[in-house]
């Protein structure tokens, strides 16, 4: 069907469709913050990212060929090539029994920043994101929060997550 595109045409498809994706999860989130308010939007995306990290997650799997339960490695995997990895900068350090991955330009708070605007306070999402994505590549990972808004940030990073096996 789409044979006859070049690598860097399907690179830019593949971005465009990244930012539609996004563009439209900012629009759902506005239009629930404005019927029902911000703490309901927060509390509705959270229910609507358990549901969809662990879909992304089985379909990047798949995609990738990564096999379940692999561990950290599958995980540092399967993060280079979630939707968000074609349009944020992000960076996995694989160190031992810990992954580290921070998301270094994230384009929806940068946006917001250059509209003036506070931060969105993602914590709870993001850690509702993560846990269930990693969880989805390896029921053994657990998820914990370096640090991310409404967190005060360090430079270079808009927010941090730190991976690991539990302990049998």
């Amino acid at each position: 069907m789409h044979e006859d595109l070049s690598s860097a045409q399907l690179h830019r498809l593949i971005r465009a469709y990244a930012k539609s994706w996004l563009a439209h999860d900012g629009c759902w989130f506005l239009a629930v913050e404005e019927e029902r308010g911000l703490e309901e939007a927060i509390r509705q995306d959270e229910r609507s990212w358990s549901r969809f990290a662990p879909l992304e997650a089985r379909r990047v799997m798949e995609a990738r060929q990564i096999a379940p339960g692999g561990g950290l490695a599958a995980l540092a995997e399967a993060l280079r090539f979630r939707m968000y990895s074609f349009l944020n900068e992000q960076e996995s350090e694989l160190e031992g029994d810990r992954l580290l991955f921070t998301m270094t330009e994230c384009r929806v708070q940068a946006a917001r920043r250059r509209k003036g605007l506070p931060l969105f306070p993602c914590k709870p999402v993001g850690t509702t994101e993560f846990s269930g994505f990693a969880g989805t590549v390896d029921p053994r990972i657990t998820t914990r929060c370096i640090f991310c808004p409404p967190d005060e940030l360090p430079a270079g990073g808009f927010c941090s997550w730190e991976f690991r096996i539990k302990e049998e």
